[in-house]
């Protein structure tokens, strides 16, 4: 029978019943939050990791394109036309290298041993000095394009200007000394020679113009050694024309080189006051002196058909030029102690003398005249694959400092001649 005080025990046993189902549920839902704050803990986490991952990888990738701009920019603004002192030294070493492996009367010299070696160690030579050529220009290209500002500086430079040349020279040596190309095409040779040559023209007009249009010593302020490259132009091209049977046009460009190359070497022959004012890293451009005659003596060889008188006076005159060089080794002595790219003005002046020694003996055919031959063209090969050792192993160089070549500051010698050490 259900009496009050049993009725009073059912509802407290109910209602304890139901607070636990209470508190369960509760402790479910409770549950449920937690675990849902944990897992949105969880995943916020991560998306926060990967975020982290893409921002660093982001900031990386930045970090390598400002650095490759940087890298870029830096070498574009180094670089200056005096690099190619290196395309002008190999090109005057294929050229040499394509006369010792040509026909030769001469039984008596090795040249005839020569013949043994496989022609394409030539054309290697050849292609890495082309290679080599191809790079440079491009570097200037780009230098023109990005920085013209700084080239228009080089070109009112008084050294810089002069090695403006050095690229159509280039061009025109592996021209000559090309394996693939014929002088009896009139097409391929001809066209290219005339894109070649219209560069040095237009810096003729330039700088022997302004020597006697500015003044009666304009040109005894900016003269110096490197000016002989304007002359070399004139007789490589000379050289070039006369090979495709050009003989007026070779006339024409010898001329107009070698008469100034009699005002430029007495002018610095005789030392006047502010005349070729280098610093001692450009003792090497001295190398240029006997250069010159030297090209003539090829130029003239190559024009009259023969090693005739006047080939042989040039030659001669080279030669005693490079002796009285040769024989003052202390006045290179300040200017070895660090390697810079100035080095390679030693390469281009050896092998042009080692071919014009060539020649000589070719003509004369003695003793005396192939064992000069041998030791310069030996001095010639010895010097070049040094250079290109220590230019190997000095990569650097093409990112120094603005200081590193004075062909990089940018005001004239006019203008520096005051405080610019005398050679």
């Amino acid at each position: 029978m259900l009496t009050k005080k049993n009725l009073f025990k059912l509802i407290v046993h109910q209602k304890t019943k139901f607070t636990h189902l209470h508190f369960m549920l509760m402790a479910i839902v409770t549950s449920q939050t937690v675990l849902q704050l944990v897992v949105d803990s969880t995943v916020s986490h991560i998306s926060s990791i990967d975020s982290t991952h893409q921002i660093q990888c982001s900031s990386l990738s930045t970090i390598v394109a400002r650095r490759i701009k940087e890298s870029f920019t830096n070498v574009l603004t180094k670089f200056h036309a005096g690099y190619f002192r290196v395309s002008l030294s190999l090109g005057g070493q294929a050229l040499l290298w394509k006369t010792l492996i040509g026909p030769t009367d001469n039984k008596r010299t090795f040249r005839v041993a020569l013949h043994t070696f496989h022609p394409r160690a030539f054309t290697l030579l050849w292609s890495f000095a082309l290679v080599t050529l191809v790079l440079l220009s491009i570097l200037y290209l780009l230098r023109c394009l990005f920085y013209f500002k700084m080239v228009k500086d080089e070109f009112l430079h008084d050294v810089g200007v002069n090695y403006l040349f050095a690229p159509s020279i280039s061009w025109l040596l592996l021209l000559q000394s090309a394996p693939f190309f014929c002088f009896n095409n009139p097409y391929s040779y001809v066209v290219l020679w005339l894109v070649f040559a219209v560069p040095i023209v237009v810096l003729d007009v330039k700088i022997y113009g302004q020597w006697f249009t500015k003044g009666k010593k304009i040109l005894s302020a900016i003269a110096n050694r490197t000016s002989h490259l304007s002359v070399i132009a004139n007789l490589v091209g000379a050289q070039a024309a006369a090979n495709m049977g050009w003989n007026e046009s070779a006339i024409c460009f010898f001329s107009l080189g070698m008469v100034h190359y009699l005002v430029l070497f007495v002018t610095l022959y005789q030392r006047f006051s502010g005349t070729d004012l280098l610093p001692t890293m450009l003792r090497p451009a001295l190398f240029l002196y006997f250069a010159a005659p030297s090209m003539a003596s090829l130029a003239w060889q190559s024009i009259a058909g023969s090693f005739d008188t006047a080939s042989k006076m040039l030659f001669f005159l080279s030669l005693f030029l490079f002796m009285s060089l040769v024989l003052r080794p202390t006045l290179f002595k300040r200017s070895m102690r660090r390697f810079n790219v100035a080095w390679w003005a030693f390469s281009f002046p050896l092998s042009v003398l080692a071919l014009a020694s060539m020649e000589y003996a070719e003509e004369v055919k003695s003793d005396a005249a192939n064992l000069l031959m041998l030791l310069l063209l030996t001095s010639s090969v010895i010097v070049s694959v040094g250079l290109i050792i220590f230019t190997l192993l000095n990569t650097h160089i093409l990112v120094l400092p603005h200081n590193s070549d004075p062909i990089s500051s940018l005001p004239t010698l006019r203008s520096n001649s005051t405080t610019t050490a005398s050679v």
